[in-house]
């Protein structure tokens, strides 16, 4: 999904043995309600991605301008928070248990993802989204729980800025692609590479040190008893990764049944968009001659659905240029 979007952290309960945990003086609800409120922006973006997916908007809407945008803070803020929560649970002792089961469970939310998008979207399924991204940068993360501040933050710049600076086709395949250093990588539904967004979780580390090392994260504990009305916020943040699995199946299968009440016109969705990207290039009566005929001829060729649906693999798109092309020719005569 472009983009798909969790704050899931390894353990950021809080629980454990009073000494070696910063955390052990009780949560901070701020977090858990941090997290609540990037779950509801995730819901508003999938929903909407679902709308698109389905034809109700306009195709691409969520990968350009504002859409765009917002999607990357969604999955900045998730990740910023799994740093920020590491150092919390693990910042002077390493609680490998809880972690290790923590880890577990998102592994296999992330392998369940993966194999049900493969099976709905096969050409564009999620190998390496937001799950798989928080798996890796927990384990990685470890490293920097307990260095200073300034040089966690060093490193996290260095991670975000790489991409610009480092990429190659080498890492274009789905096997190299969850790097984040391709030129033009694979199509998914939601890829979250390790460049640069492994830089949001270095980050939230950092943050989290500086926050422990100057005593701002009893101020931010000092908090709680004026953000008790908000207790279903904090609730629904403490169980981030049962929300995000069970969200997007729920909302994806509202809006398809949706099309089984309400269809929407793919004839006028077509146009709309065929029209939107010929104007301005060509005369208007090209682009008429042009649109027509590319729907006609796709839809002679079982391509029009295939492509109205997003998901469409190397062999289809070759056909579907194919016609585009054949009817850019006719158009002019």
């Amino acid at each position: 999904m472009t983009q798909t979007l969790i704050p899931v952290s390894p353990d950021a309960s809080g629980a454990g043995p009073a000494a070696p945990n910063p955390a052990a003086r009780g949560r901070i609800q701020i977090i858990d309600i941090a997290r609540a409120l990037a779950l509801v922006a995730m819901v508003i973006f999938h929903f909407t991605w679902d709308l698109e997916h389905f034809s109700y908007v306009e195709r691409g809407l969520t990968e350009v301008g504002g859409w765009r945008i917002f999607a990357r803070c969604i999955a900045t803020s998730f990740l910023f928070l799994v740093g920020f929560s590491l150092v919390l649970a693990h910042g002077r002792a390493i609680r490998w248990r809880p972690f290790l089961v923590r880890l577990a469970q998102i592994a296999a939310g992330a392998a369940a993802i993966t194999l049900v998008t493969y099976f709905v979207t096969p050409n564009s399924f999620v190998f390496f989204g937001i799950l798989h991204e928080i798996v890796v940068a927990s384990l990685l993360g470890l490293l920097f729980v307990r260095l200073p501040f300034y040089l966690t933050g060093l490193v996290a710049a260095g991670v975000i800025a790489l991409p610009f600076f480092v990429s190659g086709p080498a890492f274009d395949t789905r096997w190299l692609a969850w790097v984040g250093l391709g030129d033009a990588p694979p199509l998914s539904n939601d890829l979250v590479p390790i460049f640069p967004f492994f830089g949001g979780v270095l980050a939230g580390v950092a943050a989290a040190r500086l926050a422990t090392d100057t005593g701002f994260l009893g101020r931010l504990r000092a908090l709680n008893p004026y953000l008790a009305p908000l207790w279903p916020a904090e609730v629904l943040g403490r169980h981030t990764l049962i929300f995000y699995l069970l969200h997007q199946p729920i909302l994806f299968g509202l809006v398809w049944g949706l099309t089984q009440v309400a269809p929407p016109d793919l004839d006028r969705v077509f146009a709309s968009q065929c029209m939107s990207a010929c104007i301005g290039q060509r005369p208007e009566a090209f682009c008429q001659r042009y649109c027509a005929c590319a729907r006609d001829d796709l839809k002679a060729q079982n391509l029009f659905v295939t492509l109205m649906e997003g998901d469409v693999g190397k062999e289809d798109m070759t056909r579907i240029r194919q016609v585009t092309n054949l009817c850019s020719f006719k158009a002019q005569q």
